[in-house]
């Protein structure tokens, strides 16, 4: 998750001080980077996943299921028999913002030919396997994106969701001050709880997050919660609305994640842009967290959860109040979709009013920055920094960058573009942040290739998805709500050709530009957008089906990449249901269910033990995953629900 600096972290106070000092040093530091490798050209297609996990334990006896707040001491026994016994050992580990939370990536990132997409699945198969090795009896490793939790054990004051237990304390010091999310389920590595406490200081009050409910049957009408013991939370909550008040309820999901490495920083900046206006359409397809703190909701995927949990914006920063103490109006929190593209073919779709600091951009473009990558990092850093440590105020400019990434890296968008490192071998990059994390490894190798291989067609065809980014925005906020990969429609470009460049259409006719769009784009169902509509849109595996057939791929590899793709063709026409979609089924069945939207500890217990035994291929699940779906040879799972 971002810099991860070591040393004493400063007070906001403090850091607060230095403010400007990071924006002046970063600003150097990237213009460094910039000028040194600014005409690099050449590098190799290099990618890599990253998969977040939760820790969990069951008691079977009391059918109840806790989060293990054990991550620092899996993560330490996991490196130290991974990659500080074996540099070139096959799986990398790292923390996470939760505490019962790991980060799991391949150890050395994979290259361009066909055949890498064959090794996906089977290193994350490697990552689960090895942790799981490293757990307890009746633990496990999994891959959820929001746990749900239960009504009773985030209630006010309640302690019951972590294992050890701990009771939230909102009165006394502490980094969230949380009605619900004890301080001891943050990562103990100073910066997880420095953030914490810095956003909410910073902002002058807690995070508030209000999730509509889901109205079922017998859910109150309206729905209220009283906190009759939080003057802040009364205010703050919602009707008809689940509050929540801590970064932990964002920061705490987990999330699937991919970087490519560029060959060129125009090419990178052509991957950024057109990836953007991808990222509400797999999001929508990744559906995976329809529950919170306990009650059903009314969407399907966390990415507002997250914004609003991190949201460190003054009110006058958010316009409530007048600017006095602050320079700025803006108008997303630091973890949104992205402002502004980056490649001269975008310009003309940069339609949002970007709030940019006019220093830094004047600076950019004295150093021979152009106007589209200068208002790009201005704009990152109209943002203070949220934690610094006394031992990296003060940084070599021209061989560090610290300060930089301070800023970068807390600027948490659906697409990040990643200068190189100083002083490495480590080319231009983008990273794609939107995807929610599945319940296996055949998922999240599915959706992995899916995106990688979609760059190597857009690339290879010189394909164009862009729209006004206006129009990704909405994408964004339809792409959030309750079975949107069914139900919503989204804006997406007609033609995607460039250059009369040829793609298939549904029926795998070639069809050029001039034949395929009268307006630029229109709204289409992500039904339409995945497999093609006949006059409407070619669709995008149709699209990677043609690619695949004009390369030189191995029957093995070719195998798993057909499947994969044909588990998104599935999830996108509704033969096979999101993952978020399979849980409200699930627990609107379950034979405890009141149909009043609440989930119980013993329905809670359920849930992740199917999920468990799903991953672990210990059951079928047909409606997720098809009739088809290949068993595997181990079980990654120290837990039998059997017990």
């Amino acid at each position: 998750m971002g810099l991860l600096s070591q040393g004493s972290p400063l007070s906001w106070e403090e850091t607060q001080r230095y403010a400007d000092h990071v924006r002046r040093h970063g600003i150097l530091q990237f213009l460094h980077i910039y000028h040194a490798v600014k005409d690099r050209h050449k590098d190799v297609l290099k990618w890599g996943d990253e998969v977040e996990y939760m820790l969990v334990s069951f008691d079977h006896e009391n059918k109840k299921v806790q989060l293990v707040l054990s991550g620092e001491d899996v993560l330490e026994t996991l490196q130290e028999k991974g990659e500080r016994t074996n540099p070139n050992h096959p799986t990398l580990w790292r923390p996470e913002y939760g505490s019962y939370m790991i980060e799991g990536t391949p150890g050395q990132p994979y290259g361009g030919t066909m055949s890498e997409f064959n090794t996906v699945e089977d290193n994350m198969r490697k990552r689960r396997k090895e942790a799981t090795s490293v757990l307890e009896e009746n633990q496990a490793l999994c891959t959820i994106t929001s746990f749900p939790s239960s009504s009773i054990c985030c209630r006010l004051g309640c302690p019951g969701f972590t294992l050890p237990e701990y009771k939230p304390n909102p009165i006394e010091g502490g980094a969230s001050k949380s009605l619900f999310f004890p301080d001891e389920a943050i990562n103990k590595h100073p910066r997880f709880s420095t953030l914490t406490r810095n956003i909410r200081h910073r902002r002058g009050e807690k995070v508030v997050i209000n999730v509509p409910i889901f109205k079922d049957k017998n859910t109150p009408s309206p729905f209220i919660e009283t906190f009759p013991e939080d003057d802040e939370a009364a205010k703050a909550s919602k009707p008809d609305h689940i509050y929540m008040d801590a970064m932990g309820f964002g920061m705490g999901n987990c999330c699937l994640q991919v970087t490519f490495q560029a060959c060129s920083i125009s090419e990178a900046r052509y991957l950024y842009d057109q990836l953007a206006t991808i990222c509400p359409i797999v999001m929508a397809l990744s559906a995976a967290s329809p529950f919170y703190r306990g009650y059903v909701s009314d969407i399907d995927c966390r990415w507002g959860v997250i914004s609003a949990s991190v949201d460190d914006r003054t009110r006058e920063e958010r316009g409530l109040e007048p600017l006095k103490k602050n320079n700025y109006r803006i108008s997303k929190s630091r973890y949104d979709s992205i402002d502004s593209y980056l490649s001269k073919c975008g310009e003309k779709y940069n339609d949002i009013d970007l709030t940019i600091d006019k220093e830094i951009y004047q600076q950019l473009l004295q150093e021979g920055i152009d106007h589209l990558l200068a208002q790009h990092v201005a704009h990152l850093f109209i943002r203070d920094p949220l934690t610094l440590f006394e031992e990296k105020i003060h940084l070599d400019d021209a061989n560090e960058s610290d300060h930089f990434e301070n800023i970068q890296s807390t600027n948490w968008q659906t697409m990040r573009f990643k200068p190189p490192p100083p002083n490495s071998d480590i080319g231009w990059r983008v990273e794609f942040r939107p995807m929610e994390v599945q319940l296996t490894d055949f998922e999240n190798s599915a959706y992995v290739v899916f995106v990688v291989l979609l760059t190597r067609v857009i690339l290879s065809y010189k394909l164009d998805f862009l729209i006004p980014l206006s129009k990704v925005d909405e994408n964004m906020k339809v792409a959030q709500k309750r079975d949107a990969v069914l139900q919503g429609m989204f804006y997406f470009r007609k033609d995607i050709c460039k250059g009369g460049n040829a793609v298939v259409d549904g029926r795998g006719k070639a069809q050029s530009s001039s034949e395929l769009a009268v307006e630029e784009y229109t709204l289409m169902s992500i039904d339409t957008i995945i497999n093609g509509k006949e006059g409407v849109f070619p669709g995008l595996i149709p699209i990677l089906n043609s690619y695949l057939e004009n390369m030189e791929v191995d029957v093995d590899t070719r195998c798993s990449i057909l499947n994969y793709l044909k588990l998104i063709k599935k999830r996108a026409s509704g033969e096979l249901m999101t993952v978020a979609r399979w849980m409200r089924e699930f627990i609107a069945n379950h034979p405890d269910y009141k149909q009043d939207s609440i989930i119980t500890d013993e329905m809670n217990y359920s849930l992740i033990v199917k999920c468990n035994q799903i991953a672990n291929e210990l059951c079928e699940c047909p409606e997720l995953l098809g009739p088809a779906f290949r068993k595997v040879k181990y079980s990654g799972s120290k837990t039998d629900s059997s017990n």
